[in-house]
């Protein structure tokens, strides 16, 4: 009987200490983005790694036109319907159309991340940290979305930044890095 309550206490007190330990592991989201329409070499790699200053972002993409395209993390994890299955821009908090990076939450949807340029070769880079944001476990995580590459410019215009159609699209998925 003393044995059984020994252990108990002993499991109790693991479980609790475990809560205080930092995890052997770090939250990160990779999303692998392809072409909306068949044709297109579009393709990028990108991923979330959460920071104590927000979500840091970074990737590249090649086979876009040169020029700015619009760039969001849509609210569903869908890229069927040439990506139009993705919904609208994540904006959980209801917010005015704006730029993450500078606006921050209170002002800008929690998806939008302004545009990407690309290139003369068509290929465009990416590395912004985005405050507020999470992988997961929050109103503001962005695992199991959708990530857009846009056609056109972002304008920052209302509602949507009339960015036009959705050429590249990739779903947000959780992996595990270790951390640093």
């Amino acid at each position: 009987m003393l044995m059984k309550k020994n252990a108990a206490a002993a499991a109790s007190l693991f479980l609790c200490l475990s809560t205080l330990i930092p995890p052997a592991f770090a939250d990160q989201a990779y999303a692998r983005v392809n072409p909306t329409k068949e044709g297109s070499d579009l393709s990028g790699d990108f991923v979330f790694q959460e920071t104590e200053q927000g979500l840091r972002l970074s990737g590249t993409v090649s086979g876009l036109t040169p020029g700015k395209h619009g760039f969001h993390v849509h609210e569903f994890g869908s890229c069927g319907d040439a990506g139009k299955e993705a919904g609208s821009h994540f904006n959980p908090h209801e917010a005015k159309h704006g730029y993450l990076p500078e606006d921050k939450l209170h002002a800008a949807h929690a998806g939008d991340f302004g545009n990407l340029e690309a290139d003369s070769t068509g290929k465009a880079s990416v590395d912004i940290t985005l405050p507020g944001l999470k992988v997961s476990g929050n109103p503001f995580a962005v695992a199991g979305r959708a990530l857009i590459i846009h056609e056109k410019e972002d304008d920052f215009s209302q509602p949507l930044g009339n960015a036009g159609s959705r050429v590249g699209c990739g779903l947000i998925v959780i992996s595990k890095s270790t951390a640093s």
